[in-house]
């Protein structure tokens, strides 16, 4: 029975990958997200996907993403929380609190309202499964990072909490922690960071890794994997768990 799945964050890297690989088994697919290009692509490319653009951390955006989503799919039986911001970077002192708000709103918030949207028809038909991004960088810590990880802390604490709240309706809900994503953010970030240091690219993706027991970037496609199984019935009884795919980062300066 093909299922009715919506991803936020869903028109490129980890959330595109993750949508057409929904798409590929056969189910239902509806995406969102604040690139208005990059959805519009998506859905060119993938005509049997629906989309709407919108922010999640706006209460509004979210009550018209799943009135969109309703309508296309019928019923809801998987949500992947994956967008995400990177938030402003600085001593806690000095953050500006307008930027410190809208990684918390996005962050965090969003999951919470997409959560609310999601949860009335999963509890009516006693299924579904619920699928949180947050970052392996909570193992860590990460200074002049406090909004980000501050954020993703948080969608862990929610993530074990609603297992426990919506466990007896047969709903399973379970966080995903990246690593060092292969993709075109992550490459800027290097690149940006090398030219800072007065480092290559090259030296400075390898002082990372160096921090990595695996020494390795994460390709989306696993992420994708771990999510489609996480949604599966393989996981049927898979709930409640903060599971790190980042080939175990140690540290991070």
């Amino acid at each position: 029975m093909s299922s009715g799945v919506v991803i936020t964050g869903g028109a490129d890297s980890v959330g595109r990958v993750m949508a057409e690989k929904f798409l590929a088994m056969g189910d239902r697919v509806h995406i969102c997200d604040v690139n208005a290009e990059a959805l519009d692509a998506t859905l060119a490319q993938n005509p049997n996907m629906t989309g709407t653009i919108g922010n999640v951390g706006l209460p509004g955006d979210v009550k018209r993403i799943f009135a969109d989503a309703f309508q296309s799919l019928g019923e809801i039986d998987v949500l992947v929380n994956a967008v995400g911001v990177a938030g402003p970077r600085g001593p806690l002192e000095e953050l500006d609190n307008a930027e410190w708000e809208t990684a918390i709103a996005v962050n965090l918030n969003g999951m919470f309202y997409c959560m609310k949207e999601t949860l009335p028809g999963m509890k009516r038909r006693r299924r579904g499964a619920i699928i949180n991004f947050s970052s392996g960088s909570t193992r860590t810590g990460l200074p002049n990072r406090t909004p980000y990880i501050a954020s993703k802390a948080a969608v862990e604490g929610l993530t074990h909490t609603l297992a426990r709240e919506v466990g007896p309706y047969n709903i399973r809900c379970n966080a995903i922690l990246p690593g060092a994503i292969n993709n075109s953010r992550m490459s800027s970030v290097i690149e940006r960071t090398a030219q800072a240091k007065g480092l290559s690219p090259e030296a400075m993706k390898e002082s990372l890794l160096r921090f990595i027991s695996m020494r390795t970037m994460i390709e989306p496609e696993e992420l994708a994997d771990m999510v489609l199984f996480l949604a599966s019935d393989k996981a049927r009884h898979v709930t409640g768990q903060i599971i790190e795919v980042s080939g175990l980062v140690e540290w991070e300066e």
